[in-house]
C-alpha cells in the first residue's frame, strides 16, 4: 500500500490539479468584487499538509494570494510574513472584519485562501470568506454544513457565497456502505455481550436508521441541486444547522425550566425590526406554531427537526418571508431581534398597543396567521400532488389536508417598522 501510494504524486493528482483549477477560475472572477477569499475544508491533516505544500509556491507565483493552513495537529503555516503560525493569527488574517482585526495590523496584509480540518468547523466567524470548498465528504452531512456555517453566517457582506463538494469517483453507496458495516458490528458487540443488559440489540435499529437519514442526505446533495432557499421536497440539509441553537439554549432551557412551563400559549413580545445598518429585516411576525393530532405527525416530512413545532416568518404585507422549511434562516432572525433584550421594548410595546386597542383589535395579525398556517398545509398539498406523477399510487385523497385548527400558537414575535416619531 505504501508503495502504491508513493505512485501518487503531484503531477497525477488529477483532483488536486482540478482543485487549482477553481482555485483560479475563483481569484480572477470573484463572486463578489474584489473578494478573493477561499476556505478549503479536509476531514485528514497529513491531505490538509499536502495541499499546501504543493499550491502554496503556486498560489503566491501564479495568483499573487497569500495562503495558510490550520490543523488540529498544531502544524500551522502561512506564506505571509510577520503572521504567527498560531492559529487566531491566521484566522484574523484571513477573515479581519469578522474576526475584528485591529486596524494598526491592517498593514500585514491578508490571507485569501485557508486550509483547515474540522478543528475550526465549529464557532467560528469567517464570513469575510464567500466560497468554500470540502476536498473531501465526511460521512455525516451535519459536518458538512457546520463547515458551510462558517461562512453563511449572519453579518456577511457578501450578496453570493458558493459552497464546491469533491465527491468521491465511485457510487456513493458503495463508498460508504454505513448499514452493512455498522449492523455487522452491532452483531459482534451483540455476540460478546453478557445477555444480561443488551442495550445494543436495542439500539441497533435507531443507529442504522440513523445512518440511512444521513445516507440519504449525502445522496440528495450529491444527486441534485439542493435549492437552500425552499427544501419543500428532499431532505432537508440546511435545518441540521438548528444544532447551534439547541447549545446556545441548553443552559438557559436547565436554569428556567419552571418558568417556561408555565407561560400560556400565545406568549408574545413586541420589539422593532432594523430598517437600516448591514442586514435590515423587513417588519412583520415570527410565528411558532405547534401541529396537534394528526397533524402533528403529517406536516413536515419524515426527519424535520422541529416537529411537530414550526416556525414561519411573515411580512406585514402577508407575504410568506421564510416557511417552515428554512428553520434556520427564521431562527438567525429571531436571534438578530431578541439578542441582548433581556427587558421589554416598551416603546414598541406602547405602538403595539395603540394599534391593536391593547389586543381587543387583532384581526390584521390573525389575517398574518392564516397566511403562516397556509404555507404549512400548502407544502403538505404540494408534496401529495407530487405523488400523483410517481409510481406506487398517490396519498392525495379529500379531507386529508390540515388546517388552522390543526395548529396551536405557541408563541410570537411581532417586528414593527422603525418609528418615525421621534417621541415615541
Amino acid at each position: 500500500m505504501l508503495a502504491a501510494a508513493r505512485l501518487v504524486t503531484p503531477d497525477r493528482d488529477a483532483k488536486l490539479a482540478a482543485l487549482k483549477r477553481i482555485i483560479a477560475d475563483k481569484v480572477r472572477a470573484p463572486i463578489n468584487p474584489d473578494n478573493r477569499k477561499i476556505l478549503l475544508f479536509t476531514a485528514f491533516a497529513d491531505t490538509a499538509d499536502y495541499l499546501y505544500r504543493d499550491i502554496a509556491a503556486w498560489a503566491q507565483k501564479t495568483l499573487g494570494i497569500h495562503i495558510a493552513v490550520v490543523s488540529g495537529t498544531g502544524s500551522n503555516r502561512t506564506t505571509m510574513p510577520g503572521v504567527r503560525g498560531d492559529m487566531s493569527a491566521i484566522l484574523s488574517a484571513f477573515s479581519p472584519r469578522s474576526k475584528e482585526r485591529p486596524t494598526e495590523l491592517a498593514a500585514e496584509g491578508e490571507i485569501d485562501l485557508l486550509i483547515a480540518t474540522d478543528c475550526i468547523s465549529e464557532g467560528q466567524n469567517l464570513q469575510d470568506c464567500d466560497f468554500l470548498i470540502n476536498y473531501d465528504i465526511h460521512w455525516n452531512p451535519v459536518r458538512i454544513i457546520q463547515r458551510f456555517g462558517r461562512v453563511d453566517r449572519i453579518g456577511s457582506q457578501n450578496t453570493k457565497i458558493q459552497l464546491v463538494n469533491f465527491w468521491p469517483n465511485m457510487e456513493l453507496d458503495e463508498y460508504l456502505d454505513l448499514e452493512s458495516r455498522v449492523s455487522g458490528r452491532m452483531m459482534l458487540l451483540d455476540v460478546s455481550a453478557t445477555g444480561e443488559e443488551n442495550v445494543i440489540e436495542f439500539q441497533a435499529g435507531n443507529e442504522i436508521a440513523d445512518l440511512e437519514y444521513r445516507r440519504a442526505q449525502l445522496q440528495k446533495l450529491q444527486d441534485a441541486v439542493i435549492d437552500l432557499e425552499d427544501l419543500s421536497s428532499g431532505v432537508s440539509i440546511a435545518d441540521l444547522t438548528l444544532n447551534d441553537f439547541r447549545i446556545d439554549l441548553a443552559g438557559y432551557l436547565r436554569a428556567n425550566r419552571s418558568r417556561l412551563d408555565t407561560l400560556p400559549l400565545g406568549t408574545y413580545a413586541v420589539t422593532e425590526a432594523p430598517g437600516e445598518g448591514e442586514n435590515p429585516l423587513p417588519p412583520g411576525v415570527i410565528f411558532c406554531l405547534r401541529a396537534i393530532g394528526e397533524a402533528a405527525s403529517t406536516v413536515a416530512e419524515p426527519g424535520y427537526p422541529l416537529a411537530p413545532h414550526y416556525v414561519v416568518h411573515v411580512g406585514d404585507d402577508g407575504e410568506v418571508l421564510l416557511p417552515y422549511t428554512q428553520a434556520k434562516q427564521v431562527l438567525d432572525r429571531l436571534k438578530k431581534l431578541s439578542l441582548r433584550q433581556d427587558e421589554p421594548d416598551l416603546a414598541a410595546a406602547k405602538r403595539f398597543d395603540k394599534a391593536t386597542r391593547f389586543g381587543r383589535d387583532m384581526e390584521p395579525y390573525q389575517k398574518l396567521l392564516s397566511r403562516a398556517v397556509g404555507s404549512l398545509v400548502g407544502k403538505r398539498e404540494e408534496r401529495a400532488v407530487a405523488s400523483l406523477f410517481q409510481m406506487g399510487g398517490t396519498h392525495a385523497m379529500k379531507g386529508e389536508f390540515a388546517g388552522i385548527n390543526d395548529f396551536e400558537v405557541v408563541a410570537f414575535l411581532v417586528a414593527l417598522p422603525p418609528s418615525t416619531d421621534a417621541a415615541v
